[in-house]
């Protein structure tokens, strides 16, 4: 097995950035969901909602700044953010750090509704939440559940294939493939068994260890084309017919950071 993708979400519901290498935190990749857009009482403004965020690209700058482009709006270059801290809705995590206001400005323009920026000053703040299987001073950036998201090519394959028998029961045409980000995964490996990952406890990306927290149950989010910010009935109808359980829908992994260091694509895989 190796590591065939890496991908770092600046933005929480922004667009994935590609990267050959990464360098390995506690608390997630470096530079992976820092900031996060809210509403005005600090609530998350989720991808599930406001599918329009999943066509904002986002990229760090060297003096911890973020760069903004999406289609019909003006790029947008803010600042660090030096703001007051604010209420944030995030489980395991009080208060983050506003943006300033043109940031707020643009979101809102964006989103059609008020909105803010905020960044997270210090994700050694935020405790994973126990209910999704983290450990006492295990923590974690504005990803909800775990440090990382791991998905298996030959699990999307597999999964290609139940979308194509899916299509053709309901007389619809045969999908194309299924784009991997739809499942916002941080790493992407080739090589193993389709869903040989959901029996795994440990996993060790060249020589970084994990901890398989738990599998991975999915949301309206997989719905939506990164591409048109559409939503569809894909894949959750094909999952719900082919690999749920406990009432719920699952693809994928969630990694807690057993050390840090620094990964790359085509790094050797090895779980147990």
């Amino acid at each position: 097995m190796i590591l065939d993708q890496i991908l770092i979400y600046p933005l929480k519901s922004g667009q994935g950035w590609a990267r050959s290498e990464a360098v390995v935190h506690p608390w997630g990749l470096d530079g992976d969901r820092r900031w996060a857009v809210v509403d005005e009482n600090g609530d998350n403004l989720w991808l599930g909602e406001f599918p329009r965020l999943a066509s904002v690209a986002a990229h760090p700058t060297a003096e911890d700044g973020l760069r903004l482009a999406a289609r019909g709006m003006e790029p947008l270059t803010v600042p660090p953010a030096t703001g007051a801290a604010t209420r944030v809705g995030f489980t395991g995590l009080d208060k983050a750090v506003l943006a300033d206001d043109a940031a707020h400005a643009w979101f809102s323009e964006l989103l059609g509704r008020p909105a803010r920026l905020v960044w997270l000053d210090d994700p050694t703040r935020r405790s994973i939440d126990p209910a999704h299987g983290g450990l006492p001073g295990e923590v974690v950036s504005f990803a909800w559940d775990a440090p990382l998201l791991l998905t298996s090519e030959s699990s999307a394959l597999a999964l290609d294939g139940w979308l194509a028998e899916e299509a053709a029961r309901h007389g619809e045409d045969p999908p194309g493939r299924l784009s991997r980000v739809r499942f916002r995964p941080s790493v992407i490996i080739e090589g193993a068994e389709a869903f040989a990952e959901e029996g795994w406890r440990e996993v060790r990306i060249g020589d970084i260890p994990f901890r398989v927290s738990e599998i991975c149950d999915r949301c309206a989010v997989t719905t939506i084309d990164p591409e048109t910010q559409v939503k569809g009935k894909e894949p959750l109808r094909t999952l719900a017919r082919y690999h749920k359980w406990d009432g719920k829908t699952w693809f994928g992994i969630r990694l807690v950071t057993l050390e840090p260091g620094t990964i790359r694509v085509g790094d050797p895989v090895s779980a147990r």
